[in-house]
């Protein structure tokens, strides 16, 4: 049996793919600075449903460039999203990237406080004498340290792109976020996850380095 498939070069997959969700968008708008986020989020995820979950408050991809620009680092709570944010790409702009989440110091600090150590590295975070930029794709609870340190004026991120995914306080912490006067990227409701975190940090890095922001 013969299977037929798709004549497609290794290096025009990603191209052919973002042709096809631009085709499978149809006549959905999306505003010109957010598409490039919105369609690598699709393509990382194959959802469509992160066109009408994704949720920006206002100016923030071009405020996120700018930080970058400034020197930002990104912080985020997990290894997985910090292994896929491009981090040469983010290096041209004086950026790298934090996960305190595997430090002895952070596992400490949440058995003595009986926390979680998503709870534990934004605190940790806090510390950090430069701006930063948080990408949350798996912990709620550190979103709401996030809310707490902000809400104490504590820490002032440069933005918060919240996207964990899961059941449990997963809604409530993006709701949070986003009721609050911070700077935000959120996938509101379930879905989310470090490979969107990535992706969307990406997305803003390529738009930077294209000359679109």
């Amino acid at each position: 049996m013969k299977i037929e498939l798709q004549k497609v070069l290794p290096a025009d997959i990603e191209k052919r793919s973002f042709e096809i969700i631009t085709e499978e968008l149809g006549d959905r708008k999306i505003p010109e600075e957010l598409a490039p986020i919105v369609k690598r989020v699709i393509h990382t995820s194959a959802d469509f449903d992160y066109y009408d979950n994704m949720k920006f408050s206002e100016n923030v991809v071009k405020n996120i460039a700018q930080t970058i620009r400034n020197g930002a680092c990104i912080v985020t709570d997990t290894q997985m999203a910090k292994s896929g944010i491009n981090k040469k790409l983010l290096e041209t702009f004086g950026g790298e990237v934090f996960c305190f989440m595997s430090d002895e110091d952070v596992a400490e600090k949440a058995k003595e406080n009986g926390t979680t150590r998503a709870t534990a590295s934004i605190d940790k975070a806090s510390l950090l004498e430069r701006p930063v930029i948080f990408a949350i794709g798996n912990a709620p609870t550190a979103l709401v340290r996030i809310f707490e340190l902000y809400s104490e004026e504590q820490i002032k991120p440069e933005a918060v792109i919240g996207v964990p995914v899961g059941f449990v306080n997963v809604v409530e912490s993006k709701n949070l976020i986003m009721s609050s006067d911070m700077p935000y990227i959120v996938a509101a409701g379930r879905k989310g996850g470090s490979n969107v975190a990535a992706a969307i940090c990406n997305a803003i890095l390529y738009m930077m380095r294209d000359g679109l922001l």
